[in-house]
């Protein structure tokens, strides 16, 4: 199928420097960004709808996106006073045994340069800048040997449940010689999420350059001459000579919905080192992961783009970490939007926290620059909840969190509705 990349215009365009031009209106919305609902909105105005709403959704009828945000919305925080504490708080920790200064970091995500030209480095810039960790998908549009050369902080690699064996330990062989210190391994992709908005869409990578794409790119010039202006994008970790378009029939063809436990065991012999499994929900199977050989458990269920009602995460994370005991790692993510959101996980039971959305707005609305700020964003916020709830080191939180958080039953008053943010509902509208 003949396209523009195909025909060469952006080896003529990125000899035309007009990115400037049409991202000016961008970076004057993401400079008056509050909050990371605001950073969606600047995302949602930069970029291609077919791409925003690819980010923002969820399966099904996203019952379980708005859940996994309500649910922190029915979280208490119970303050003590007079704690003698003053800002800036130490929030540094461990993660898979390596320190950082946050206890939050960017998930690994896919694909990130159809969100923005600059793609995962981008992250990878933020990660190293706020001095945490950074995780690489392994269907990535960037290299691993260019993420490593872009921070040499602590890096997680994110891998899917292949069928290739010689795939799993080519990959895995990268990411050792990339400097990568963990694994992830994600078990809850082994069918692909049912997400709607993407099949209204037609969602396609790249384009299919039918009348409606073509009218929504006029929409937005600044996402479409970042698109036009630089190579057309691959999945860098798996093979760059195949086109991100080409490789689709591959990756689905390659999932392995009979991966089973003892693939894991096989997994865990190839790797050697630190290692998590990616998408526990329930008790029994955090024991049985520790038992497997996992080091740590990562409570997750895929953005809620795969389950659809499957339980908020943070619900179900203090029923995993009894069932685990202290000293096995946890890290949370799903639904989180806020600072307060952060350091309510890291009470009840997460070491760390993933946000996955936050950062992503971030980055289609202004690449680098962009995710430092949903950053600092909430770095800030989660800075001052833990002052104000009066605990002023991460580990303090973790000691005393179950004491400080109290869950209490939902109201209509707790969510805002559509018309919210015009009313100025305290900005925190998603």
């Amino acid at each position: 199928v003949i396209n523009p990349h195909k025909l060469g215009v952006h080896k003529l365009l990125k000899h035309i420097p007009l990115n400037a031009l049409f991202d000016a209106p961008s970076k004057a919305r993401l400079r008056k960004a509050v909050n990371i609902a605001d950073l969606r909105l600047c995302a949602k105005q930069r970029a291609h709808k077919m791409v925003f709403d690819y980010l923002d959704a969820g399966a099904d009828d996203e019952i379980s996106l708005r859940r996994g945000k309500d649910a922190y919305s029915e979280l208490e925080m119970h303050f003590h006073i007079l704690s003698g504490l003053k800002p800036p708080l130490d929030l540094s920790t461990k993660i898979f045994g390596q320190d950082v200064k946050l206890p939050f970091f960017g998930c690994p995500t896919a694909g990130n340069r159809m969100f923005h030209w600059e793609g995962e480095t981008a992250a990878a810039k933020a990660a190293q800048h706020h001095g945490t960790l950074y995780g690489l998908s392994s269907l990535a549009t960037t290299g691993i040997t260019e993420i490593g050369q872009l921070t040499d902080g602590p890096k997680v690699f994110q891998l899917y449940v292949w069928k290739d064996r010689e795939l799993v330990k080519d990959v895995l062989a990268k990411a050792k010689e990339g400097g990568f210190h963990a694994m992830a391994l994600t078990v809850d992709f082994t069918w692909y999420g049912n997400r709607e908005r993407d099949i209204r869409n037609d969602f396609s990578i790249p384009p299919k350059y039918s009348v409606n794409q073509m009218i929504e790119a006029i929409r937005k010039p600044a996402w479409t001459y970042d698109f036009l202006s630089h190579e057309a994008y691959t999945y860098a970790c798996i093979n760059t000579e195949v086109p991100a378009d080409s490789l689709a029939a591959f990756v689905n063809s390659q999932i392995a919905p009979e991966f089973d436990w003892r693939d894991a065991e096989w997994l865990l012999g190839e790797w050697n080192a630190p290692s998590a499994v990616k998408g526990v929900c329930r008790p029994d199977d955090a024991i049985r992961a520790v038992e497997t050989g996992f080091t740590t458990m990562w409570v997750s269920n895929h953005g809620a783009r795969q389950l659809e009602t499957s339980p908020a995460t943070i619900d179900v994370l203090p029923s995993i970490r009894e069932a685990v005991g202290p000293d096995v790692e946890i890290i949370l993510d799903g639904g989180v939007q806020r600072g307060t959101d952060i350091c309510k996980a890291l009470a009840l039971g997460a070491d760390s926290v993933g946000v996955g959305k936050p950062y992503l707005y971030g980055l289609a609305a202004g690449g680098t620059e962009g995710v430092i700020k949903a950053y600092d964003i909430l770095k800030v916020e989660l800075d001052r909840a833990m002052g104000l709830l009066g605990t002023g080191t991460v580990d303090e939180l973790k000691k005393r969190g179950p004491g400080l958080i109290k869950k209490r039953n939902g109201s209509a008053r707790d969510y805002p509705d559509r018309y919210a943010y015009e009313r100025g509902y305290g900005g925190g509208v998603i």
